[in-house]
């Protein structure tokens, strides 16, 4: 029954990778309730999705994810992110990813800086260190990577980010051609007030058919958010909800696969000091 048991979860992660397409695992219940679209909309966890973002953050923050794939202990994903914003010199950000199990799993390490250059165009950068462990004497494998992204907030309520992982087109292996995927991505959001925000994104991986993603947020109460978006490529529904109380930010959300089922997020975020 182990060994059964084993197989499946070795070919489910197989599946994961295939689907999403990337080891660079999109990170923070916020985005996750919204369709994934991170690209556009800065936060802490803008270090998983356009390292851009951190430049416009204005106090130092540290958060905890935890995404459990299809409600299967094995397929956890544990992710820990650090910003410190400085007066003059821009963002620095720090984050590390855990995928998987012992027999199985893929650690991801990333240190990020961020500048704005004016009041409304960021740019970011960020190198990664990606190491996958294979139990039953296979080892560990490390690869560094770089990504980069800009964002722009053109006018009040309007952003828009694009992002590049993975330049180099590094690989895991050389001997096996197994590659870190290169992945672009796209998108804008717009506020139409202070309670809706309203975002799309086109993520593109080289080697598969672009994903599009579309998010909605609502500002149902003073301090409470409901969330809603879907994704294609397979077409997945995602919804959740977000609480914020002076320094404390909490939220949670869910996304439906069509064959594989549930998944359900939660992040925790806390604000340390002023800018």
């Amino acid at each position: 029954m182990k060994k059964i048991y084993s197989t499946v979860i070795y070919f489910l992660i197989s599946t994961i990778l295939v689907l999403g397409g990337n080891e660079n695992y999109p990170v923070g219940a916020k985005y996750a309730a919204m369709g994934n679209t991170g690209v556009m909309t800065p936060s802490l966890w803008s270090t998983s999705h356009n390292q851009a973002g951190l430049a416009f953050l204005k106090v130092s923050e540290v958060g905890l994810h935890y995404n459990n794939k299809f409600l299967m202990r094995e397929l956890g994903l544990s992710s820990l992110a650090f910003a410190y914003p400085t007066k003059k010199t821009g963002t620095f950000g720090l984050n590390y990813n855990y995928f998987g199990y012992a027999k199985y799993n893929e650690n991801k390490i990333g240190l990020s800086y961020a500048k704005m250059f004016g009041s409304s165009f960021a740019a970011g950068v960020q190198i990664d260190y990606f190491q996958t462990h294979i139990d039953e004497g296979y080892g560990n494998k490390g690869v560094p990577v770089a990504e980069i992204g800009i964002l722009a907030q053109p006018t009040k309520g309007l952003y828009i980010g694009a992002h590049l992982f993975n330049i180099s087109r590094a690989k895991l292996d050389d001997y096996s051609n197994e590659k870190i995927p290169t992945i672009f991505k796209i998108g804008l959001g717009y506020a139409f007030s202070e309670k809706a925000l309203v975002c799309i994104e086109t993520e593109k991986d080289m080697d598969y058919k672009p994903i599009f993603k579309g998010g909605i947020e609502y500002q149902l109460l003073v301090n409470l958010y409901l969330r809603t978006g879907i994704i294609t490529n397979p077409v997945q529904n995602t919804f959740g909800i977000g609480y914020k109380m002076n320094k404390f930010k909490a939220d949670i959300a869910f996304a439906t696969h069509p064959v594989l089922g549930l998944s359900s997020h939660i992040t925790l975020t806390y604000a340390l000091s002023s800018k």
